[in-house]
Formats: C-alpha cells, structure tokens, sequence
C-alpha cells in the first residue's frame, strides 16, 4: 500500500517510496532533492533501503547548512549578511545568518548575474575594493538592501590576519558586516567616478612627463647648458634640444625623449578638453569656477573628488576625507596633535593646496589669514591650515550652492 502526503503531514494512499520521516519536507511543497542541490536547505544524504517487496528512502545523515526551510515568504526575510572577497575572474561568498551560521562558496566572475538572482530585497552585502568593484557593485545592489564597500587597508583585520586565505577573508566580512563595524569607502555614481579616472590618468602622464623634462634637464645640464625651469614647455625649445651638436649617442637619446613628451603633450591635452567639458556639466562647477585661484581643470578634480557634497554633516568632515586634519593621541590626561593623517586622496589634496595658494594672491582676507599663522607656526603649517579655511569656503560655496560676482570681496552674485 502506497501514501501521499497531506498539508497536515498525514499520508495518503497512492505514493510509493515515501516513509513517514520524509512526509514533513512536503508540507508545504518543497522539493527536498531540489533544495539538497541548491544548498538552499537541510542537506539530507539519501539512501534506498532494500525491502522484500517495496524500496524505501531513508535518511541515512543531517547536515545543517546555513539555510532553513521556512514557510513561503518567511524564508525570504530572514536576514543575510553576505561577505565577498572579490578577485579579477572569481569570488568567494560566505553567507551568514542571524544564528551565526556560515556558508561559503566560489563562483566564477561570469556567473555574477545569476549569483544576483539569488540575493534577497533584505540581504547586506560586504565587498572589497579592488579594481572591478564598481562591476560587482552595479550587478548587486539593485537587488539587496545594501552593499557595504570595504578599504581593507584600514581594516586591518583581514590585511593583518595571520590566515590570510578567501574563505577566512570573507568569512572576516560578513562576521563584521552582522556588527556593523565595517569601515565604508563611498561608491560615487557612475559619471563622478568615470570623472575621477580621467583626472587620476592625466595626473600619471602629467608626472611621467615631468619626470622626462628632468632627464633632459640632466642631460643638459652635464654638459654646461642650463635651461629655465619651464623652457622645456615649448614646442620651440623641444625642437632646439634635438638639434643640438652632441655625440650620437646622446642626440638619439634626446631625441627619443623629446618625441615622448610631446606624445604625452598632446595625450594630456585631450584629456584636459574631455575633463573641462564633462566637469563643467556637473553640479556645483558654475560656483567653484567663481572662485579665485580655481579654473576648470582643478574644479573638476575638486568636484570628482567630494562627489555629493550632502555626504558631509559639516566641513570638518570633509576636511578629514581630504586628509588634511591632524592626528590625534589623548589618553588619560595628556592630549596630543600631530601631523596630518593624509588618508584623502593626494591628487585632491594636491589640487586644494595649490588652488588654495593661488586664491590668497586675491583674497586679502585668506592673504591675511595665512601670514598670521607663518609668523606664528611657519610656512608649513600655514599652508596647511589656508588650505583647511579654502576648503570651508568650497563647503559652503557647494552646500548653499553660492555664485560669486567677486570673490575677493565675497560679493556673490544676485542669483545665487
């Protein structure tokens, strides 16, 4: 005689091959062979039972997964807290519970669409910053709660780990993602941070070029020609190094470099056209570019940089992205201060000082202000501490969305 199951876990006639233990995994119509397969449920080991006359599946070993079979839609919002150590073609996921419960497994970089598939709307999910985040981060967060972008270098718990291993990597991440005492790094929307990558290239052609007209400097200079610091700037001086009466040796040497800077003359003014011309489109350029000392070039680092400026509860905030604020040491009863940290990006903490410096040319206020701390801390500290009051000038210029008619005078315009 066969057995069915029923919703109240009773059996049936007509269903050969099932026993009563296996009647409750279809109380609520789930395939258990299908759950086995997915890791989806209670990972159960078949195997058939020979009888005189009828086979029957047994049980022969539980294993718990990370998983539980709940009712329908139960199990959909039951918290996840996901961890990915993400590499160029592959990552590693371990899945964690509110139980604690842990399940890791590595996928192929190629199956990342069907690895979103099976994410949950209430799913958190923790990854590292490498070079492909922003793929990994567009194909996820549409469909979880929130995706959690981790700087592992200020996480020293996985860049100092003694098990440095995916699994353990990810398991660190999700672990920590559950206390929510991950450092975030902000993910900026796709045309800042397509903005930010021109803006860190020409930054690296910049000094390759720089470090070129140093060779040739060299080189000159050896032989008793001592050229002004930006003669090489020219296409005219360019063309009169190469000419040049030197051994061959030497000409041919000069002559490579020279075909390489000019290369890299033209490269870098194609990307400062691109960048003028996506920089000026963005939100905030029109009232930055009515800033003394800050041209289109240096507003749109700026702005690549900050991103939404409503990310930043006040100005100090922004001033420690930026990586100009000090470090400080207060234990018990001693409080100390001392360099800045510079954990901000360099390219934007460069573009504030020299922007900065250019702008006090104008601004008496701004002129005055660096003179007082020269005289009493020097021209280091005063540089620093100018460029900490220009960039609460760009905060609220940015923040209040100001246009000024005169910045030397901070007369803005009527619009504004």
């Amino acid at each position: 005689m066969s057995y069915r199951p029923t919703m109240g876990g009773r059996l049936r006639k007509g269903t050969a091959g099932v026993d009563r233990s296996q009647a409750g995994l279809f109380c609520w119509g789930i395939d258990p062979v299908k759950e086995i397969s997915q890791t989806c449920g209670l990972n159960v080991i078949m195997r058939r039972k020979a009888t005189s006359n009828r086979s029957v599946v047994t049980a022969a070993k539980l294993v718990y997964s990370t998983w539980k079979i709940n009712p329908p839609g139960e199990r959909d919002m039951e918290k996840r807290f996901i961890g990915i150590d993400l590499h160029r073609n592959r990552f590693t996921c371990c899945i964690r519970l509110e139980n604690e419960r842990t399940h890791v497994t590595d996928w192929a970089l190629e199956d990342l669409g069907r690895f979103a598939k099976k994410l949950r709307p209430s799913d958190e999910v923790a990854v590292e910053i490498t070079s492909n985040t922003r793929l990994f981060y567009d194909a996820v967060a549409p469909q979880v709660a929130r995706v959690v972008v981790v700087d592992t270098n200020q996480f020293r718990v996985i860049s100092q780990s003694v098990k440095k291993t995916d699994p353990n990597d990810a398991r660190l991440l999700s672990l920590y993602l559950s206390k929510g005492l991950l450092p975030e790094v902000r993910m900026k929307d796709k045309e800042l941070a397509q903005l930010a990558s021109l803006t860190q290239t020409r930054d690296t052609l910049v000094k390759q070029r720089s470090a070129l007209k140093n060779k040739v400097n060299n080189i000159l200079s050896a032989r008793g020609l001592n050229l002004a610091k930006e003669a090489l700037s020219s296409e005219k001086k360019l063309t009169e190094v190469v000419e040049l009466p030197f051994e061959q040796v030497v000409c041919v040497e000069l002559r490579v470099i020279v075909e390489q800077i000019r290369s890299l003359n033209k490269s870098i003014a194609e990307l400062e056209k691109t960048i003028g011309e996506k920089g000026s489109k963005l939100e905030g350029h029109q009232g930055l570019s009515s800033i003394k000392g800050i041209g289109k070039i240096t507003g749109a680092i700026l702005l690549s940089v900050i991103g939404d400026v409503n990310d930043f509860s006040d100005e100090g905030r922004l001033a420690s992205y930026f990586g100009i604020v000090p470090r400080v040491s207060n234990s018990n009863q001693t409080e100390r201060s001392g360099r800045i940290h510079k954990r901000g990006t360099k390219l934007g903490r460069t573009a504030l000082v020299q922007s900065a410096l250019i702008a006090a040319n104008y601004s008496p206020y701004l002129k005055s202000f660096y003179e007082r701390v020269k005289a009493r801390r020097g021209a280091g500290k005063a540089i620093i501490a100018l460029a900490r009051k220009f960039l609460g000038i760009i905060y609220l210029t940015l923040k209040n969305k100001w246009v000024f008619e005169d910045f030397p005078g901070f007369v803005l315009a009527e619009s504004a």
